[in-house]
């Protein structure tokens, strides 16, 4: 049955939307930066660390800042470097700044939490990024995002808003995994028997444990694993919170209920475009993708996630324009190492409902 509560701005659902996908960007770049550092292989510390700058696709932005590729300028990149667009602090600001527009919606413990974590990202320090150090600033952060998202579930009023925030936290979710995915399985692709033994033993390892998908992974699949467990697990799995899957699936459900209960009909395209995004995750067999090139395949899954977010924020954002540094530019090359540059558009106040 429609529901004939009180309309939601638009500015407000595109901030809920961003502010989610914001904070979704700190946990994940504390993930990668803390799994990066436990299993960066001796010989190959900077090959591990500039994996993180291909997977946010930030080699331009992170040459043209005067950074060099190795372990220190990479941390210092995206936990330190506040004219980063893609770091920790940033993130957190543009997180903060949303929801400054968004207190009216917010309760107290939402918005207290936000501030207690931006002045904590706002003191760190280099010394916190080395060694012992840097492990617990992850754990930190991780903690920060987790605490959040904790705090938002609970309470967070269940009108239209927080189907935005949810849509929001699922693409970044689909998007980043994919990312991660992609990068670190072209990085690791085995050339002999050992490098394969190696790659199962340690660096799926690593790339389970940045997806917050290792014990969940060891639950559901034998000991003796194979990289198209991992790749099916991260893809397709019904269950996982980061697979692309479950992340799709829920995007295209909080859709249809924006449009049956809510009466928004303008979900109608972002629907057709989720549904398929899913459909592409799962209609050809896993073995033939791998066979056939997972890169190609996983750049077409990224376009259509940045597909969605554009459908979604020209039926709901005012005045949408691409401008955010982490989402594919559409026209353009649909290489992994593109130029970013969806985003956020600001506009006048206009009722969805």
């Amino acid at each position: 049955m429609m529901r004939f509560d009180a309309g939601l701005l638009a500015r407000d659902a595109e901030g809920l939307f961003w502010m989610a996908r914001y904070m979704e960007r700190v946990e994940n770049l504390a993930r990668l930066i803390d799994v990066t550092q436990s299993f960066e292989s001796p010989g190959y510390e900077t090959d591990a660390w500039f994996g993180l700058i291909r997977i946010n696709a930030d080699e331009e932005n992170f040459a043209a800042r005067g950074f060099v590729p190795d372990a220190t300028h990479v941390k210092r990149f995206y936990l330190l470097d506040k004219g980063n667009p893609t770091s920790v602090p940033s993130n957190l600001e543009d997180a903060r700044t949303s929801a400054r527009t968004l207190r009216p919606l917010m309760s107290t413990e939402m918005w207290r939490q936000i501030n207690v974590f931006h002045r904590f990202v706002g003191n760190i320090v280099p010394a916190d990024l080395e060694g012992d150090a840097l492990s617990r600033l992850c754990t930190r952060l991780k903690d920060g995002v987790q605490a959040h998202t904790g705090i938002t579930e609970g309470t967070l009023y269940r009108d239209q808003g927080w189907y935005f925030y949810e849509l929001g936290r699922l693409l970044e979710r689909a998007d980043q995994t994919t990312r991660m995915l992609d990068i670190k399985y072209t990085a690791m692709l085995p050339r002999d028997g050992e490098a394969k033994r190696v790659a199962e033993l340690t660096q799926w390892n690593a790339v389970l444990r940045a997806a917050a998908a290792y014990h969940a992974f060891r639950r559901r699949v034998r000991a003796s694993f194979s990289a198209e467990d991992v790749v099916h697990f991260l893809l397709r799995d019904p269950s996982s919170p980061r697979s692309a899957l479950l992340c799709v699936r829920r995007a295209e459900s909080h859709l249809d209920d924006l449009r049956r209960i809510y009466g928004l009909a303008r979900a109608d395209e972002a629907m057709e475009v989720a549904e398929y995004l899913r459909e592409l995750l799962v209609e050809k067999p896993l073995s033939h993708i791998l066979a056939t090139g997972l890169h190609d395949y996983l750049d077409i899954v990224q376009i259509h996630i940045q597909k969605l977010a554009a459908a979604i924020g020209r039926a709901f954002f005012r005045d949408w324009r691409p401008a955010d540094p982490l989402v594919v530019d559409q026209s353009q090359s649909q290489s992994q190492s593109q130029s970013q540059s969806q985003g956020q558009g600001q506009g006048p106040a206009e009722a969805l409902a």
